[in-house]
């Protein structure tokens, strides 16, 4: 039988206990897990680099989450390096790699909207701040029913981390389904803009669309989300098999469809940063109505001033 959380964790050390009564049956690959640890740190820095330089705090805020919980879960994987029976490092993994992605694709789904404005909003089947509503809501409730699971399984007794794993796994399956829908949504806007001809589009940011660093962003984005989602499947496998399960202890297939994925999304989010991608044009494509009704009136003041010097002007002549 392989550990449970009841196993007293001060009593069992390499020497003393065999690894079946391990939280894993494989010692934790200490390079591996160092290197990804490295990574998602050089990541922070860079990101809180872009924060400074394009003040840009809910993408920046998202991503700087995802990846500090990035870091702290393959810290609790090269402790388990040294003691695979400890209970502390094993939770820390457990919740911190669980929950990570969501945020990451947070930042994912704060891109759309402004992609939406870019493009046109006569386009797209919704308003902008819908896609942000509703997915951003997704993200929530799947992060809360993830953090909520892993808070009990963290718990000692068996029914606990039944329980606990029930939770994590609904939260999982909310992020694969949420996650597949983002990603339908996108496919149907995208459709829709090459259906559009190109009048159709939004005058003001045709330098933009035409530039290759902003399709490379966009395709930055695709494979950022498609890494998020196939790892997101692959984490509903292993733990529909429970904490202990033949997917949780195969250690490549954990640091591919885990470790490589997420190293390759947040990767492609850090280095194609919306920040110079948009080329200064991420608060132009600000959705918020608030602001729009606001510019609207003012114009809309502005030209009528003029029609009024203009009307007067001209009764003057008269």
């Amino acid at each position: 039988m392989n550990a449970n959380f009841a196993i007293p964790d001060n009593l069992c050390t390499l020497q003393t206990c065999t690894l079946e009564q391990a939280h894993f049956t494989y010692i934790p690959n200490l390079g591996g897990n160092a290197f990804y640890a490295a990574w998602f740190g050089l990541l922070v820095i860079l990101q809180i680099l872009l924060l400074v330089r394009y003040r840009i705090w809910g993408y920046s805020v998202a991503m700087f989450g995802g990846l500090v919980l990035e870091i702290l879960g393959y810290v609790g994987r090269i402790q388990m390096h040294f003691n695979p029976f400890t209970k502390n490092p094993f939770t820390m993994y457990l919740v911190c790699l669980t929950i990570a992605p969501a945020f990451l694709g947070a930042a994912v789904y704060l891109c759309l909207s402004r992609i939406v404005v870019i493009y046109g909003e006569n386009l797209s089947r919704f308003k902008p701040r819908t896609y942000t509503l509703v997915f951003i809501a997704c993200d929530i409730i799947s992060l809360l029913l993830q953090a909520s699971g892993g808070a009990i399984a963290s718990g000692s007794g068996s029914s606990s981390a039944m329980t606990g794993k029930n939770l994590m796994l609904a939260g999982l399956i909310f992020q694969v389904v949420a996650t597949l829908l983002f990603m339908t949504a996108c496919a149907e806007f995208a459709w829709r803009v090459q259906q559009a001809s190109l009048d159709a589009r939004d005058p003001k940011h045709v330098e933009l669309r035409n530039s290759r660093l902003f399709l490379v962003f966009l395709w930055g984005l695709a494979v950022a989300i498609s890494c998020i989602f196939a790892r997101s499947v692959y984490r509903v496998a292993e733990l529909s098999q429970g904490f202990h399960g033949t997917l949780a202890n195969q250690q490549v297939t954990f640091m591919i469809l885990e470790g490589a994925m997420i190293f390759i999304a947040a990767g492609a989010q850090t280095l194609l940063h919306p920040g110079y991608c948009f080329q200064g044009s991420w608060d132009a494509a600000n959705f918020s109505l608030g602001r729009s009704k606001k510019m609207d009136i003012k114009e809309d003041v502005e030209v009528s001033d003029m029609n009024i010097i203009v009307d007067s002007e001209g009764s003057e002549y008269k």
